[in-house]
């Protein structure tokens, strides 16, 4: 609590943007880190983005948020918050529940990739492994690239990788017992 009064008091001069990003991801690890002078990583951005607060406030209930900060490289599948409208309604409350964090957490990581695939690194046929431990397929076509079944409508670098902005949430297949 100290440290942050000491962050926050040192600062000076802070948008308010800045300000609710900041407090938004501020945790004791590597996300609670402020750099205000190196390029944004993952967690920054999506953060601080008007169209991703459901996916943020997912990673925040899923206590994934310094994974997302972390060095990386790693490749994100960011839903957009009219992705998670497209769910059944109820499903977005039932998930953010302390008692379904097992199943939010398997969700996040079937949106990530370890590595960096940008640009045309995802390839026609690929089978991309996500860190759910699962598959999903790469499809290029018409110049439009889309994985596990949703168009890639927007890609941003960061710091610790990239970004791709995507129309649908992945819903991991059900795990075999």
């Amino acid at each position: 609590m100290i440290v942050g009064l000491l962050i926050s008091s040192c600062t000076g001069g802070e948008t308010s943007q800045q300000s609710k990003q900041e407090s938004t991801i501020r945790t004791h690890g590597q996300s609670g880190v402020v750099d205000k002078d190196s390029k944004q990583n993952i967690l920054q951005i999506t953060a601080g983005s008007k169209d991703h607060t459901t996916l943020a406030a997912a990673c925040k209930a899923a206590d994934m948020l310094d994974v997302l900060s972390n060095a990386g490289p790693l490749t994100v599948f960011a839903p957009t918050n009219s992705a998670f409208k497209k769910l059944p309604e109820g499903t977005v409350s039932d998930l953010l529940k302390p008692e379904n964090k097992e199943t939010l957490v398997r969700i996040i990581q079937f949106h990530a990739a370890p590595g960096n695939f940008k640009g045309k690194l995802l390839k026609d046929g690929m089978k991309l492994y996500m860190a759910s431990g699962d598959y999903v397929d790469v499809v290029v076509k018409d110049d439009e690239t889309y994985v596990n079944g949703s168009k890639i409508v927007g890609t941003i670098e960061t710091s610790n990788g990239v970004i791709h902005i995507v129309e649908d949430v992945f819903l991991p297949p059900e795990k075999k017992k």
